[in-house]
């Protein structure tokens, strides 16, 4: 069986990294932590590009590509630390009008967790609450912690909800007290949307985890000291090729969890992932010295991402907990 990318798989990879970087480059980044909003016009071109509708049949105006595509581009989305509601959008593409070609912009919240928290709630046309274990923790019908299960829309202007400190400059989000739902979305599998939103948030961590491997390597070759690069340093070098490691070890996860879509291989990617896009970060600041600690260094960013998405769609600790239990079994 081989597991290397198709040459279309490779175009689609290159396609998306000079869309981006023609698009959001470094100035529009700095913008965008001043005024974090979805980019509208942005957004319609992602659209008109495929983004969302990657995985849709051609039939319905789709690409009509898969789960190992989408995990290619969103990868390349992390990379560049691309913001806003990407994963809702690409899983919604076919549900809700308007997002496929990126004229409307949804919001999806895991229902099931506490606090129930909205990212970009200024920025979205429609939300979609989705729980699935009655906990009590999902919002229900009348807006209050029930027992309900499903995937539920509400219009953004009837969500009350209130700011809530967010680690991202990049990322707002909105604490939702009281979600009434316009009308219930049929036919969602919800085990499996959950299932592709951590894939999808994984592949970010992934390309945020390989971005800051790049950055460190870069830095430790320009940065001289003692009349040596400090890349030639046996203490860097070795933060620089452990950076390398758990980066290759979370693709090689995410990648495969692309292909299978199973549970265990999803969660186990999730947890690399994470860990991968937080730890890179982390040495990758300290490779940078004083000057990573700096606002105007762009590795606090990934950092803050990466501590953000760690806490979306799955916990290390569960995770941990679910591949264990599994061991059991």
């Amino acid at each position: 069986m081989d597991f290397q990318l198709t040459d279309d798989q490779r175009a689609l990879r290159d396609g998306t990294r000079e869309l981006l970087a023609g698009r959001f480059d470094r100035e529009r980044l700095r913008a965008a932590v001043e005024d974090p909003a979805p980019d509208r016009a942005l957004w319609r071109e992602l659209g008109a590009a495929g983004f969302f509708a990657l995985r849709l049949p051609e039939a319905a105006g789709g690409v009509g590509l898969g789960l190992p595509e989408a995990a290619l581009v969103f990868e390349e989305a992390g990379r560049a630390l691309l913001p806003g509601p990407l994963v809702a959008c690409q899983l919604l593409a076919g549900t809700v009008d308007g997002v496929a070609t990126g004229e409307r912009i949804v919001g999806l919240c895991d229902g099931a967790r506490e606090p129930v928290l909205w990212e970009h709630p200024g920025g979205c046309d429609e939300l979609v609450v989705v729980t699935e274990a009655a906990t009590g923790a999902g919002v229900d019908a009348g807006g209050t912690q029930g027992r309900t299960i499903g995937a539920f829309r509400s219009a953004p202007d009837q969500v009350s909800c209130a700011p809530f400190a967010s680690v991202d400059p990049l990322t707002p989000l909105a604490r939702i007290a009281h979600a009434p739902r316009m009308a219930p979305l049929a036919g969602l599998d919800l085990p499996r949307l959950r299932r592709e939103a951590a894939l999808l948030t994984a592949a970010q961590q992934l390309g945020s985890a390989a971005r800051t491997v790049e950055m460190a390597v870069a830095h430790a070759r320009e940065r001289v000291q003692f009349g040596a690069p400090i890349g030639s340093f046996q203490a860097v070098k070795h933060l620089c090729a452990q950076m390398l490691v758990r980066a290759e070890i979370a693709r090689s996860a995410v990648y495969a969890a692309s292909v299978t879509g199973g549970g265990p291989d999803v969660t186990g990617a999730k947890l690399l992932a994470d860990e991968a896009a937080v730890r890179n970060a982390r040495d990758c600041l300290q490779v940078h010295g004083g000057m990573g600690f700096t606002w105007e260094a762009d590795v606090h960013l990934h950092l803050k991402r990466a501590w953000l998405r760690a806490e979306c769609w799955g916990t290390a600790a569960e995770a941990e907990e679910t591949l264990a239990a599994g061991l059991i079994d």
